[in-house]
């Protein structure tokens, strides 16, 4: 029996309901124990890292796919449980078969939806069975939603793998706050409309309440869609949300950028652990500017990309051999699919060229590391690093690069990023934007931040750093909870002017008029 959670006058407050989070996984790892039985441990990942904090501040339920089929019930329970008590809120499995983990997660969430929203739809395997998985999935996640919520609690829908979970949950009749937050980029129609059940999804995600998006171009990239697929939805209003009447009730679609808990960061890189091993890598390398990447195995990241332009920045400025070193860290992901192991063997590839034409004695340019970074591992080598390279193809938001702004307590670091990243919105004034097709422009910008001078670095990382405290996991939780509830966001007490009311690429327009 679920306890209702007392009041809490903490963030994002929901009077008279608990929050229910849903998304694809829940937030902790079932694995193998060394001896036997199963282990639990947190899980890793953006989402995890956004809204764990606040749920353990405020407690509430957590519905998600526990992704071990090979455990009992009865164990999974137990297991669950103490999870759960680690993590400071409840954790609900929702059980998988084996076909619909393939079809629904592996087919239709990550071979379909996630390259074509990513803009690379020739990626896409546009299997008509998977499709029937998704939706056996969504509204097998749905079902669960029903049996774990209440009337007065507020849901909270998370990412592309659960689209249709709104709709399923209209059509059995629950009239509850539905919530919706995309996590990744959404497509322009021109891309959208490839997609053979676009009119079913964009229909299905007019059912939340509210539809968050991590861009203003994200957001004009659906309404758009909505103009093309449903000309009998309306979208009324300018700023920041918008209110989109379907089926007799008024949803709205905003603009919530996600972000980090920043304190946490920042006190972290202070801690006398943290401080020891940031030294110490840096007193391995010697004399020379670390140059950092920290990318999840994933073709969208552009990691040969990358590894082509620290080639060309080599050859383009030969000063910089023997001055830096560059550390690419790829955090193992989908092992499984085949796809994903031939990009690993191209990023392999590429680090041995390279490093075979310019390792001098005693320096080689690229250090390569292919595994998961404790979290004081990673934030030490935030510390340590001069830059910070986050060049993805396409990203819905990156944490990495604000992590690295909040770890970088000496306000010393020069941010290099993708303008195809949705941080880019807000960071474009204090990062180096670069284009992560254009490697000799990349190249120039590792160039450009190795000879950048002490006082630029900081008045630039300050700028940074005073966005993101500002504009931290906690308000990003505000500002959607509040909009939620019905509070209108141009209306609240604002720390600052919100991130991202402009587009990162010149010339683009933020928003198409309503």
């Amino acid at each position: 029996m679920l306890v209702k959670e007392p009041d809490r006058g903490v963030h994002g407050e929901t009077p008279g309901g608990r929050l229910v989070i849903v998304s694809n996984r829940l937030p902790v790892m079932i694995s193998k124990g060394k001896t036997s039985g199963w282990d639990v441990s947190p899980g890793t990942g953006g989402l995890v890292t956004a809204l764990a904090p606040i749920l353990r501040d405020r407690g509430g339920i957590w519905i998600g796919w526990p992704g071990s089929p090979g455990v009992d019930a009865v164990e999974l329970d137990h297991l669950l449980r103490s999870g759960g008590a680690q993590a400071g809120y409840e954790l609900k499995p929702v059980a998988l078969s084996r076909r619909e983990v393939s079809g629904y997660y592996r087919g239709f969430s990550n071979e379909i939806l996630w390259p074509l929203f990513h803009d690379l739809q020739t990626r896409c395997n546009m299997d008509p069975d998977n499709w029937w998985a998704y939706q056996e999935a969504n509204r097998r996640f749905a079902a669960e939603v029903v049996e774990c919520s209440g009337p007065s609690d507020t849901i909270w829908i998370h990412d592309y793998h659960l689209l249709l979970v709104g709709s399923y949950l209209r059509a059995m009749g629950v009239e509850r706050k539905t919530n919706f937050f995309l996590h990744t980029p959404f497509p322009s129609p021109d891309i959208f409309m490839k997609l053979p059940w676009r009119d079913r999804l964009v229909r299905a995600m007019l059912d939340y309440d509210l539809i968050g998006f991590q861009t203003q171009r994200d957001r004009s990239h659906f309404i758009r869609c909505v103009r093309v697929l449903a000309r009998d939805v309306a979208v009324r209003g300018r700023g920041r949300v918008v209110t989109v009447p379907w089926a007799g009730r008024g949803g709205k679609v905003g603009v919530f950028p996600v972000s980090i808990d920043f304190d946490f960061f920042a006190e972290t890189a202070t801690s006398d652990e943290v401080s020891d091993a940031a030294w110490f890598l840096h007193e391995s390398l010697p004399d020379r500017q670390i140059v950092l990447s920290v990318d999840r195995l994933d073709y969208t990241k552009g990691i040969p990309n990358r590894l082509e332009a620290i080639r060309a920045a080599l050859h383009r400025h030969p000063e910089m051999i023997g001055k830096v070193t560059f550390v690419q860290v790829v955090v193992p992901s989908r092992r499984n699919i085949p796809e994903y192991e031939e990009l690993k063997t191209e990023i392999e590839g590429l680090v041995g060229e390279i490093n075979g034409e310019f390792t001098r004695s005693g320096w080689v340019p690229i250090h390569y590391l292919f595994r998961s970074l404790t979290t004081r591992e990673l934030v030490a080598y935030y510390r340590a690093s001069e830059i910070m390279l986050v060049t993805p193809l396409k990203d819905g938001m990156n944490l990495v690069a604000k992590e690295y702004c909040a770890a970088d307590i000496d306000e010393a670091g020069a941010l290099i990023l993708s303008e195809f990243a949705g941080a880019a919105a807000q960071m474009k004034r204090g990062a180096l934007l670069v284009n992560p097709y254009d490697r000799n422009g990349v190249a120039d910008a590792i160039h450009r931040a190795f000879v950048m001078d002490r006082r630029e670095r900081r008045s630039r990382m300050k700028q940074l750093r005073r966005s993101i405290r500002t504009h931290d996991v906690f308000w990003w939780v505000d500002s959607f909870l509040e909009c939620a509830a019905g509070r209108k966001l141009d209306a609240f007490p604002s720390r600052d002017t919100l991130p991202g009311d402009e587009p990162a690429v010149m010339g683009e327009s933020p928003l198409i008029p309503g």
